[in-house]
């Protein structure tokens, strides 16, 4: 790919790779290990979304399965050490999801139509590479290995685009390519999973993909809070996605989490965030999202992961140690799923 680009760009590239690789050492180099209060908190995450063959279930979109949440499920396990549930949903999901011609995976199942539709998430790819890549060191696994590097390979080959700003992420094989346009998702953009993979299948289009994000978000600014939205169209200009809702909500609170993981925030990167929730503070709920038109808000609380995104966005010093509540399965799989992302990103934080 690099003899194609112009000199700049492949300097840019490099830079990029280098970073990269400081930010991949460090990751992989995490302990991973859970702190008081985790095995608890994971034992009632896997009671209450974790069926004893390995599917995930995502109570609050009907009761699918998903490879997001199977992507989750199988990272979690792996920082909670447990190889034995790992393996289940592991096992369910290849079954199940990886029923494609390539190596990614069908994006939702469910017990009455299986998997209706064979178009990707790729925010589930990358989670599923991801806690692959984890299993393999941590269990010493090779098979783990070589699912991982084929999942990530073919992300690589179908997925990632090039346009005038740079490297863009598809966040599926189909649908979201237009005449002089693409919509993408930047929650998808999980900087941490980039960086390992980046150490699992040397390529420079991880780099790029790196660079490529973090451009968006510095361009992709929406609303009185300069807030990206959670799809977005990329073309002569950045938008909120016509199709989607013009909101930063569920998907795009993700963001800074995951900037944070992959200790590639900046003040200037988190300034949205900050801005946005720091306007509520003191207020008697914290908005679940915003509407990046009209600025308006829900009139409801934001549940617990959403907070606890917030909360680790907020802090500072101490690689971001913030005190965290108890899992309350309660708030759903979603809410739970982030609680439990911020907790595990924290401990390797603090290490």
């Amino acid at each position: 790919m690099d003899t194609l680009l112009p000199a700049a760009c492949r300097r840019r590239i490099l830079a990029q790779l280098r970073n990269l690789a400081v930010i991949g050492a460090a990751a992989l180099a995490a302990a991973c290990l859970p702190g008081p209060g985790a095995e608890d908190d994971w034992m009632r995450f896997r009671a209450a979304f974790i069926q004893a063959d390995g599917r995930v279930i995502d109570g609050g979109r009907g009761g699918i399965s998903h490879s997001e949440g199977q992507g989750i499920a199988m990272l979690l396990a792996v920082h909670h050490d447990d190889a034995h549930t790992f393996e289940s949903v592991w096992n369910w999901t290849r079954t199940r999801l990886q029923v494609r011609s390539d190596r990614l995976l069908a994006w939702s199942w469910s017990p009455d139509r299986g998997a209706p539709d064979l178009n990707n998430a790729t925010d589930g790819d990358l989670l599923i590479a991801w806690a692959l890549s984890r299993a393999a060191r941590r269990w010493d696994n090779v098979a783990y290995v070589d699912h991982a590097r084929q999942i990530a390979q073919d992300i690589r080959a179908g997925l990632v685009r090039e346009d005038a700003r740079g490297f863009v992420l598809l966040p599926g094989a189909e649908g979201f390519e237009k005449p002089g346009a693409r919509v993408v998702n930047l929650s998808y953009w999980i900087f941490p999973a980039l960086a390992e993979l980046a150490a699992l299948d040397p390529a420079p289009e991880w780099a790029a993909l790196t660079a490529g994000g973090i451009a968006l978000l510095q361009e992709g600014h929406f609303g009185r809070w300069g807030l990206p939205a959670d799809w977005t169209l990329v073309g002569d200009s950045l938008a909120p996605a016509p199709e989607f809702p013009a909101r930063f909500s569920y998907d795009a609170v993700r963001i800074p989490l995951y900037l944070i993981w992959a200790r590639a925030d900046t003040p200037a990167l988190l300034k949205p965030y900050r801005d946005y929730w720091r306007y509520f503070s003191g207020a008697r709920f914290l908005p679940a999202w915003t509407d990046l038109n009209d600025d308006s808000v829900t009139s409801y609380d934001a549940a617990p992961g959403i907070r606890a995104i917030a909360r680790l966005t907020l802090a500072t010093g101490n690689r971001r140690f913030v005190p965290m509540p108890p899992l309350d399965v309660e708030s759903g799989y979603y809410s739970s799923s982030l609680l439990l992302l911020c907790k595990a990103a924290q401990r390797e934080l603090k290490r």
